[in-house]
């Protein structure tokens, strides 16, 4: 047999393998998570704040976790977009192509997307103590923007670089200028893979506990205003399964399914959109 064909073969089960690998961890996570968090989901835990001694086994919910997880992770993506959309429309619009300040700018997105999210909650909190700041709603929103901000800017930038220059050029050729160019003939194309990267982002904001251990705080009460610290979901996890009644790590895993849930969610909403939307792409 040929040389080719084996090394085809071979890597060609490999993928299967792989393939199999991350489906069966998925099917063993999503069983954990149901078997042990859905008999103890109830009512209560979505729509009750902590009563008082919640995460001893007394009564209550997890209302103000769901809640400051939306807004934290919502605020934070809006925050990370006012940010990302016009870094990435100069890279791919106004900078030269392959320009030495394009590369490190990718570059440093490359290694701002490496680091560890303890390290974001750390770096706020340095700032938080530099200014003497409390924990807070707006301090987790700052830190989870940094965290998602190149995510979502490569994401974008990959997206826009994809585009044809053939149709950019046209529009030029028409008499567009560069920003029109941008609005209504770039970000129009890629307005899929941008909404795409704004919900993974949003994702990513919503699970991550590390960045807002020491920013967000947390309160057993949902915040009213950006001062004010705020619960989240992965922290609501995270108490509950240190205690050492029973009853509260199940809640712990009911609380998960809970943001499993969300996350599936954002999934299938992402998914719906970016087909939606390619169906007027440009192919």
């Amino acid at each position: 047999m040929d040389r080719r064909k084996i090394e085809e073969k071979i890597f060609l089960f490999l993928m299967r393998i792989s393939a199999i690998l991350i489906v069966l961890s998925l099917i063993l996570i999503l069983f954990t998570i149901i078997a042990k968090g859905l008999p103890s989901l109830n009512l209560a835990m979505i729509t009750q704040t902590p009563k008082g001694g919640y995460y001893l086994g007394k009564e209550g919910g997890i209302l103000n976790a769901i809640m400051g997880s939306l807004f934290l992770a919502g605020g934070a993506t809006i925050l990370s977009m006012l940010i990302s959309l016009p870094v990435v429309i100069y890279l791919n619009i106004y900078a030269k192509k392959n320009s030495k300040l394009s590369e490190f700018i990718r570059f440093s997105f490359d290694v701002l997307w490496g680091i560890p999210s303890i390290v974001y909650g750390a770096f706020g909190f340095t700032i938080m103590l530099f200014f003497n700041l409390r924990a807070s709603l707006l301090a987790g929103i700052i830190v989870v923007a940094l965290l998602i901000l190149p995510i979502m800017s490569r994401t974008i930038d990959e997206v826009m670089r994809m585009v044809p220059a053939g149709l950019i050029e046209t529009s030029y050729a028409l008499g567009a200028t560069k920003l029109e160019t941008a609005f209504k003939v770039v970000i129009k194309q890629t307005l899929p893979g941008i909404i795409t990267a704004i919900l993974i982002a949003l994702g990513r904001g919503i699970g991550d506990a590390a960045s807002v251990l020491f920013t967000a705080g947390f309160s057993d009460y949902i915040p009213n205003s950006l001062l004010k610290p705020a619960a989240t979901l992965p922290l609501a996890i995270f108490f509950q399964l240190l205690t050492p009644i029973p009853e509260v790590q199940e809640r712990a895993y009911a609380s998960a399914f809970i943001l499993t849930a969300i996350i599936l969610i954002i999934s299938i909403v992402s998914r719906i959109i970016t087909n939606r939307f390619s169906k007027n792409l440009i192919k």
